[in-house]
């Protein structure tokens, strides 16, 4: 009978470990979905720069289509079509109104 009282004690203790892990656990879980949800808040400066150079690429697809569409426009345009002359009036004010959202690419140094 004397080990018994070690044993109900070595239990104890053991229960009292798993009851303060879980305690942790239920005490830090707030603080931990809090930092989930600021993490999925906030944008790190890659991503940010990633999207930035997406959208920026995009517009440059946009006008160079626009571009090409101005081109084919003014070709018939000139050829007599009034129809095209207006189509490329439109084309090249769009083209205008995207031109100053592209950085312009520095020019090389000698």
């Amino acid at each position: 009978m004397r080990g018994f009282p070690f044993v109900l004690l070595a239990g104890a203790s053991l229960s009292l470990t798993a009851c303060i892990g879980t305690v942790v656990d239920v005490v830090t879980l707030p603080v931990r979905a809090a930092g989930k949800a600021v993490d999925l808040a906030t944008t790190s400066q890659s991503e940010s720069d990633e999207n930035r150079g997406r959208e920026l690429r995009k517009r440059e697809e946009q006008l160079g289509k626009l571009e090409r569409s101005y081109a084919k426009q003014r070709a018939k345009c000139e050829q007599g079509s009034e129809e095209a002359c207006e189509e490329a009036r439109a084309t090249y004010a769009q083209m205008q109104e995207l031109l100053p959202t592209i950085p312009v690419e520095p020019k090389d140094q000698p």
